[in-house]
């Protein structure tokens, strides 16, 4: 097996570079649009302008550097290169990406900030790029509305994937679409030749902007007084099913209109955006009749109904700190919200779940670990998963009294070969097996950690959730984690991303030997 095209690799990391790069120019751009508005005393025009314009110019060097490094490089892409590209563009992207926190820290010496700590400031870039939506930060408000924007924008990049947007604008690698579309995008169809793989990202790119643009105008239409900021930041934390607000509230802060506009749009970053293009295509009733989709769909409803009879009548507070209304309007608002927020992994709040019962943040947990349809923004195992294992459990259990029977998996009309069949119940078993090795390493390393916050703080950075119970709930956030620690759970973020695989793949010493 010939070695791995080391340099190939550095070249096109070169390129998001260059992407993450050219995006800091829209916060910076907003600095003068909006100057001062949402600024804490000390930041400052010219410390911001510093902070992005430095993140700029360190970043085109280190873009320089590696395209410098990938010159005279073969164009191949195989498959251990690809698996190499993907894995190392979300690690040295969140490098990038925490660059303008910490350089606005430093700039005014903020030691007294979270963002101080260049380890805090990557944890911040990692979530944000996973679309995690986990923080360090203790006091979000104080921080300017630029690097909030930044923060957001992160989320609506990474919620697309910067490798879908590699294949949609880089003719350069043309031939290795296919194989970048597979490993960046699990779940999303694939097939055909590179040339259609490449179409269908670009026709992605057009339906992920189109959900974003109509969730902007019917927030504006639905609440003219709305900042401007605020219907920015949470629509890109919505349709990556991300989650960082710019209030201390999180989505808690906004009008109930507002709210269910939110729920509907995480509802919709929760399918798969194949299901979307086939609308397009007029396929309508075929998308309809998803199996994934009805069983996303049931889901949802199910959980929403069970969590509103149980908070029914009970006593919680808002995100605020207030106490919420009796209304059965208002439960049913806040059940609705939460079961879309945490089903879709987004991990926006408007309510304390952390008061909620035993039965409900059991359900809680639950739905983070069900995640949303393959191909969507979602993480999680994802719903044809679940539904692939069912169906396998169920045919084992025919097979106990029915030996002789010959029957096939089928999804969609489509049948699942045994290949497909083992991928399917690995990655469930791992998923869980990291969730519970790191859990007891997180409960190692912070010995004060209760169970509980330790077993969800796992669970929200490999199912790409944010907030979990406990410490780490809906009003807490991760800045007490130790440093070590946190790098644990920016590893669990991609990891889940990236769906496992990807990831544990460069642990494997024949990988690098190619044996």
């Amino acid at each position: 097996m010939n070695p791995i095209n080391f340099k190939y690799v550095l070249k096109l990391l070169a390129y998001l570079v260059y992407i993450l790069a050219s995006s800091m120019s829209l916060p910076l751009i907003w600095l003068f649009i909006d100057p001062g508005k949402q600024q804490v005393e000390v930041a400052d025009l010219k410390s911001l302008t510093l902070a992005f314009s430095g993140s700029i110019m360190i970043s085109a060097f280190i873009g320089s550097l590696l395209r410098f490094l990938g010159r005279h490089a073969e164009p191949f892409l195989g498959k251990r290169e690809s698996l190499l590209l993907v894995s190392l563009t979300w690690f040295i992207g969140a490098a990038i990406s925490a660059l303008p926190f910490w350089l606005w820290a430093h700039y005014n010496q903020l030691n007294t900030i979270e963002f101080y700590s260049y380890i805090n400031c990557y944890f911040e870039g990692m979530s944000g790029l996973t679309t995690t939506g986990s923080t360090v930060l203790s006091d979000i408000e104080i921080i300017p509305s630029s690097l909030l924007l930044w923060r957001s924008l992160t989320h609506w990049l990474g919620g697309l994937g910067i490798v879908v947007i590699f294949v949609a604008i880089l003719p350069e690698i043309s031939g290795s679409k296919k194989q970048l579309f597979h490993t960046e995008s699990s779940g999303i169809d694939a097939d055909g030749s590179s040339v259609s793989v490449g179409e269908k990202a670009r026709k992605l790119i057009l339906i992920y902007l189109s959900l974003s643009l109509l969730q902007m105008l019917l927030m504006f239409i639905i609440d003219s007084d709305i900042k401007a900021i605020d219907v920015i930041v949470h629509t890109f934390s919505t349709i990556s099913s991300g989650g960082f607000s710019n209030y201390n509230a999180s989505a808690g802060a906004l009008t109930y209109p507002i709210q269910m506009i939110i729920a509907c749009f995480m509802l919709l970053a929760g399918v798969n955006f194949s299901i979307y293009h086939k609308i397009l295509m007029g396929q309508v009733k075929e998308s309809w009749h998803n199996p994934e989709l009805r069983l996303y769909l049931f889901i949802t409803l199910v959980a929403f109904l069970f969590i509103l009879q149980n908070i029914f009548g009970s006593h919680y507070d808002t995100t605020k700190g207030v106490a919420t209304s009796s209304s059965a309007l208002v439960h049913a608002m806040h059940a609705f919200f939460q079961t879309a927020s945490l089903q879709t992994g987004t991990g926006f709040a408007t309510v304390n779940f952390d008061q909620w019962s035993t039965f409900s943040k059991s359900l809680i947990v639950m739905l983070m670990l069900i995640g949303g349809c393959g191909g969507s923004t979602c993480g999680g195992i994802k719903v044809i998963r679940i539904l692939g294992m069912f169906k396998l459990v169920f045919l084992e259990i025919q097979k106990s009294f029915r030996p002789s029977i010959v029957k096939t998996i089928k999804i969609g009309g489509k049948s699942t070969n045994d290949r497909q069949n083992i991928a399917i119940l690995s990655f469930i078993i791992l998923f869980l097996v990291l969730i519970g090795l790191s859990s007891l390493l997180i409960i190692f390393l912070e010995q004060n950690i209760s169970g509980v916050s330790a077993l969800t703080a796992t669970l929200a950075s490999i199912s790409n959730v944010g907030p979990g119970l406990d410490e780490v709930g809906a009003i807490a956030n991760y800045s007490w984690f130790s440093p070590l620690s946190k790098m644990i759970l920016s590893i669990l973020m991609v990891v889940g991303r990236l769906e496992i695989f990807a990831v544990v793949v460069l642990f494997l010493p024949k990988f690098w030997i190619g044996k």
